[in-house]
Parts: structure tokens; C-alpha cells; sequence
């Protein structure tokens, strides 16, 4: 499997392509409509097709490339199906397989950031790739105070289910603010200071706390989002 990891460095988002290098057949998650043209030469640069876009969430901090990509390369446009947003391709659920070539795409529903997050996993060569969005950061999780996020689903989404791969799982977030790249699902058990709390009150009172300002871009990115980047 080819593996890119993508930057964008004014919403500090990480975008990522992944592509079955014999059928040439790519997918890329979490694309920033400003990118699209640097996405479109990389794909010709390494002779891809690009099958399909994926959003993990309706995103309040940056113009989501879904429809771009999908007017410049045919792909597939999908984001959840909580998402709502009709002009997507086509919208995925909890424990749907999205194949590129050779590559299968595991869709897992993960609330509590919004009501429309999702990770996704992929399994290759014995590795365990979770793209988990704002659900899990590294040292972090998305904050729960808006979007009809809920810190308790979002407990339940870390603790039940993506803390539940192996401790050798990696994973790679929709973003971070500090130059971190990846991480696993041990390290961020051991060392991410949201996941110390020993209880789903503790979590919920911890979230609650946080105090964030909104997003600079929100409400100019959620509606754009919604109608697939199109503002």
C-alpha cells in the first residue's frame, strides 16, 4: 500500500492518501479544499486514480475538498450518513467496507466530537492503520461543545472502540497543533492526559471544563461542508 500523510498548515489538518500501488486505484480522507491542486499533482506524479474522498466529519475549521476532487477527478464523494449532506456521492454507516483495489477501508462510527464522526481502519501487511479524525487526537480528544458533540458517546467511542485495537495500532488524527505526526493506541493509553479518566462522569467533567473558543472559520466552514465545499 502506498502511504502519504498530508499538511495543511493554516488549519493545521492532516489529509491522507492511501492507493493500491497495482491497480493504482487511491482513496484520500480528509482533504482541504485549498490543497486540491497540490492533491491532483501528486496523483499524477504517481500515475493514481483517485476512486474515492472521505470526510471522518462535517469539519468546523477548514472547506472540506470533497466536491473539488469529485469535479476534477470523477471520484467518489462520502462522508456519514449523520452528516445529512446530499450532495455527497454517496454516504457510509457504521461497519460498511469501502474497497480501493486491493485495499478495504473499515468504516467505525465513533460520536461524541460531532454526530457524524467516523474513523476509519485499514489493515496492511500485518499493520493496523486507524485515521481516526477528531475522535482521537495525539495527547488530545476533539472537543465535545458543539456539532451535537456529547463527551459521554465520545467516551464510549474511545473506550469500546478504538481503544480497543492493539497497542501496536497506529494512529493518524484529522489534526495537530503541535507537529506530532503519529502515534499508537498504547502510547496515547499511557501518556494522553484526556485518556487518564477512570470514569465516564471524570471524562464528561473534564470536557466540560475546557472552556474553547469556537473555531475561526465555523460558521463559514460547517455550512460550506455541508453542501460538499461548495460556499
Amino acid at each position: 500500500m502506498l502511504f502519504r500523510q498530508l499538511f495543511d498548515s493554516t488549519s493545521s489538518t492532516y489529509s491522507y492518501l492511501l492507493a493500491d500501488e497495482t491497480s493504482g486505484k487511491a482513496v484520500i480522507i480528509d482533504p482541504v479544499i485549498e490543497k486540491t491542486g497540490e492533491y491532483m499533482q501528486l496523483l499524477d506524479e504517481l500515475g493514481l486514480t483517485l476512486e474515492l474522498a472521505l470526510d471522518t466529519h462535517t469539519h468546523a475549521d477548514h472547506i472540506t475538498a470533497l466536491g473539488e476532487l469529485r469535479d476534477c477527478s470523477g471520484c467518489q464523494s462520502m462522508i456519514g450518513v449523520e452528516s445529512q449532506s446530499e450532495c455527497a456521492s454517496g454516504m457510509f454507516k457504521d461497519g460498511d467496507v469501502l474497497q480501493v483495489g486491493s485495499i478495504n477501508v473499515q468504516v467505525v462510527y465513533t460520536p461524541g466530537h460531532t454526530d457524524d464522526s467516523y474513523s476509519f481502519v485499514v489493515e496492511d501487511q500485518g499493520k493496523t492503520y486507524l485515521f481516526t479524525g477528531d475522535t482521537l487526537l495525539i495527547r488530545g480528544t476533539g472537543r465535545t461543545d458543539f456539532q451535537n458533540g456529547d463527551a459521554r458517546q465520545q467516551f464510549s467511542s474511545l473506550w469500546d472502540k478504538l481503544l480497543s485495537y492493539g497497542d501496536d495500532a497506529l494512529v493518524y488524527p484529522a489534526h495537530d497543533y503541535k507537529g506530532w505526526h503519529q502515534s499508537t493506541v498504547g502510547e496515547e493509553k499511557q501518556n494522553n492526559p484526556r485518556l487518564q479518566a477512570k470514569t465516564v462522569e471524570d471524562y464528561v467533567a473534564l470536557m466540560g471544563s475546557l472552556n474553547l473558543p469556537n473555531p475561526k472559520l465555523m460558521d463559514v466552514a460547517v455550512p460550506a461542508n455541508r453542501a460538499c465545499g461548495k460556499v
